[in-house]
């Protein structure tokens, strides 16, 4: 079974995501923040990670280049998720280091597709 670390602020977000991919046959971990996720990673060992870039105390996108730079958790597939849907948004997750980038409001189909691709 894989095990997704969902990285959230939204606690309501974050409880549905959890809810969702339990259901779904995944083991799932969460952090409310960058510095949560951090820590979590640690002891959690992810198979993927779902980040909202727009998190308090150490925001998706220096908490992404920071698990980039660690060389046990730079090869972990991480989905940004967020709010930020431009394309600059995009290009700019991807550019430090996001495998992949899903838009919310949250589109379950596509996720799940994005995340079954990452870990196959």
């Amino acid at each position: 079974m894989a095990q997704i670390l969902v990285v959230e602020d939204d606690t309501m977000i974050r409880e549905m995501l959890e809810a969702h991919f339990t259901r779904s046959g995944f083991d799932v971990a969460t952090a409310e923040d960058g510095v949560q996720a951090l820590l979590r990673v640690r002891s959690v060992r992810p198979d993927v990670i779902l980040m909202d870039m727009g998190l308090p105390k150490l925001n998706g996108w220096q908490t992404t280049q920071r698990l980039r730079a660690r060389q046990e958790t730079a090869k972990i597939p991480i989905v940004a998720l967020t709010a930020y849907a431009m394309d600059e948004d995009r290009k700019r997750a991807l550019h430090i280091g996001c495998n992949a980038f899903e838009a919310k409001p949250i589109n379950f189909v596509s996720l799940m597709g994005t995340i079954h691709r990452l870990l196959a």
